[in-house]
């Protein structure tokens, strides 16, 4: 059950917050400017690349990695494919994953490795296969840790990520808004250098000034009614997020949604891009999960028994309406089923801006579930 009242009580919040996840995502502006300082330091700034590079091989381990890798091809597009190198092995711990370039990497492809740990003997091994097939090497992981000396050894660029005193001692949450940001940052900055996305220096403080400015929209003194994160998170209480995006860069954003939502509150959701997610989910819609599915939900005792678990639909959207657009669509398909309906909508700016506003407005609203359901 979600404790409404929680949300629109600071201090609660606080006491509530033990991960430090509502800090990392209200700290999620400074974040970038550190990352890039740290990218800076490293030397990325002056790198002068031959040329593009055939292809980008992401490696880490759990959400952060895979969000990174969904990021970055979203924003490159088709001009370089970006692959993210799966991991194997028979426990999600450091010392059980490994990782294998493809048969064809070689001296003209490029490997990225992203980690919030940076202790996985399978990333050192995989940093030296790298160097061996002649591949450029950078990786983004925690400082004085063993992948530092691997990629050292492989001749490649090593970017130390940018940290919070309060996280030294604690496992950082893969999900948690502040290691996205420490990992995703240095890398953008690498392949505005390679020529695949662009991602100056300007640009990056423009999504650390639009991360700042959800902040403070979205921050935990802001009540709820005009706060869209918490607003959000009210409406997800005791509901299936049937979540659907519109546009290019939204995509990975819900995707990161439906992640956070697992991994920080406990909340399963299913996500879908619009045209297709009308077919994919419309039965969906129709079945026990539809709000109007229940005709005894009338009679239920509102004090013993807990409510059923409907679905509703959160369309988050890159861009305004105009010319061609589903949304109309799949507010009639939603609104037809009885299936209440959440959106978002960025302000303008470029993508990366964008795409970064998606993402902290719904990073808040998984947060404020995930606290004021007690997770």
């Amino acid at each position: 059950m979600l404790d409404e009242s929680l949300l629109d009580t600071p201090e609660a919040l606080s006491e509530a917050d033990r991960r430090g996840l509502l800090r990392g995502a209200a700290e999620a502006g400074a974040r970038v400017r550190t990352a890039a300082r740290h990218a800076a330091e490293a030397g990325v700034n002056d790198l002068k690349p031959d040329g593009r590079p055939r292809a980008v091989l992401i490696a880490g381990p759990g959400a952060a990695a895979t969000h990174v890798a969904d990021l970055l091809g979203t924003l490159a597009g088709a001009g370089s494919p970006v692959t993210r190198l799966a991991p194997t092995g028979v426990a999600p711990a450091a010392g059980a994953l490994r990782w294998e370039l493809p048969g064809w990497a070689g001296s003209v492809d490029l490997l990225l490795i992203a980690t919030p740990d940076g202790t996985e003997p399978g990333l050192s091994l995989l940093a030296d296969q790298a160097y061996r097939r002649g591949c450029t090497v950078v990786a983004v992981a925690p400082a004085r840790t063993p992948l530092f000396e691997a990629v050292e050894g492989a001749h490649g660029l090593f970017v130390p990520m940018a940290t919070a005193p309060y996280e030294q001692n604690t496992p950082l949450t893969a999900s948690a808004p502040g290691v996205l940001w420490a990992l995703l940052t240095p890398l953008l900055a690498i392949l505005d250098r390679a020529s695949l996305l662009t991602a100056p220096p300007d640009t990056l403080e423009k999504i650390a000034g639009r991360l700042d400015h959800i902040a403070e929209r979205c921050g935990p003194a802001i009540a709820t009614y005009s706060n869209p994160a918490k607003t959000l998170a009210a409406e997800l209480a005791d509901a299936l997020p049937v979540i659907w995006t519109e546009g290019t860069s939204a995509g990975p954003a819900g995707r990161r949604f439906a992640a956070a939502l697992a991994e920080l509150s406990g909340r399963p959701s299913v996500v879908s891009e619009l045209p297709e997610a009308l077919a994919a989910h419309s039965t969906l819609l129709s079945g026990p999960l539809a709000a109007g599915a229940d005709p005894d939900d009338f009679f239920r005792d509102r004090v013993e028994e807990p409510p059923a678990l409907h679905a509703r639909v959160v369309l988050l959207r890159d861009r305004p309406i105009g010319g061609l657009s589903a949304a109309p669509a799949a507010r009639d398909l939603a609104l037809s089923h009885d299936t209440p309906i959440s959106e978002l909508e960025p302000e303008s700016g470029g993508e990366i801006e964008t795409l970064a506003e998606l993402i902290a407005v719904t990073d808040f609203a998984a947060v404020y579930l995930a606290l004021a359901s007690g997770a």
